[in-house]
């Protein structure tokens, strides 16, 4: 099959797009003839060694650990999945990943594709989504009537947290620029701060949660947004305990594991037409190297998709 790997760590110039062996399976593995991946931050914090002491990973390493797909072969142990089903995953990011003809997923990080959306449009939901989920609702606890700050409202994440939020029954207010405050508009924020003429911690007051996607300064300045006992949650970096407590709110950092509960919710959220992907940019697999420049840019608009193959 045809795969983008690295032989070691380094800049976009490692990924080299090659022939590779087909994947081999556990039982209890499905095999995914991968139509479509996305573009994450974490595949090039990996691919440059930022996460070398957290994961150990062998080379040559495929990267990418958003898919959308059918449904190739399955292990013997398999009972949820057939051949020619079209899934969707955000698979173990420990394994081999997603840019590749092929991939091997476990059974149980899989979920059925949204019937509604293209594998490309499903390919940007998997990771994202399962961190603006996690994020919100199984680690900030947001409830209907709550506010929530969300910053980079138009990006991967935060286009999706902000729909998530929104129906939920939350107050949704989201930073973004200027060229994107109608798309954030669009996708339901209640209140869009463009950060090139408004310092959103002088806009604002009394959030029961921000949710960073951003650290640095914008996790420096949310602190003082939050009300007492509010709640920062950070997708980027831990925020400080000892803040935290000084100020007399909460924080949390979290990195998500594979989650086909949440998958499977979302699925049924963007068949009923409550949750829709933005994808900003599409690059075939070859090209994968500009998709991580465009990545590492910081100022993609919502999610970068590789088309990989055909359903």
């Amino acid at each position: 099959m045809k795969a983008v790997r690295i032989h070691q760590y380094g800049d976009a110039s490692q990924l080299v797009y090659e022939d590779a062996p087909l994947p081999e399976l556990n039982r209890d593995d499905v095999l995914v003839k991968v139509v479509a991946a996305s573009v994450n931050p974490v595949d090039w914090k990996i691919r440059d060694g930022h996460l070398v002491e957290m994961i150990h990973y062998d080379f040559p390493l495929i990267l990418g650990w958003d898919v959308s797909g059918v449904v190739e072969s399955i292990g013997v142990d398999v009972t949820r999945f057939k051949v020619g089903d079209a899934v969707f995953s955000r698979p173990d990011v420990k394994r081999n990943g997603c840019y590749a003809e092929y991939v091997a997923v476990a059974e149980y990080e899989l979920a059925l594709k949204p019937k509604t959306i293209s594998h490309v449009e499903a390919a940007s939901l998997p990771l994202a989504g399962i961190t603006a989920w996690e994020a919100l609702f199984n680690t900030a606890k947001l409830k209907s009537g709550q506010s929530v700050l969300i910053h980079a409202g138009a990006g991967g994440v935060g286009s999706l947290a902000i729909q998530l939020a929104k129906n939920a029954g939350a107050i949704v207010y989201a930073t973004t620029s200027g060229r994107n405050v109608s798309l954030v508009q669009s996708l339901g924020a209640n209140e869009v701060i463009d950060y090139e003429r408004y310092a959103f911690n002088k806009e604002l007051r009394n959030m029961d949660v921000v949710f960073d996607t951003l650290g640095g300064r914008v996790q420096d300045e949310s602190w003082e947004v939050l009300k007492p006992n509010g709640i920062m949650v950070s997708i980027y970096s831990k925020p400080s305990d000892e803040q935290a407590k000084k100020l007399g709110v909460r924080s949390a950092f979290i990195f998500i594991d594979p989650n086909a509960a949440i998958l499977n919710e979302m699925a049924t959220l963007v068949d009923e037409g409550k949750l829709r992907p933005i994808v900003g940019a599409e690059f075939a697999l070859e090209h994968v190297k500009k998709a991580h420049e465009l990545s590492e840019a910081g100022h993609a608009i919502g999610k970068i998709v590789l088309h990989v193959g055909h359903p």
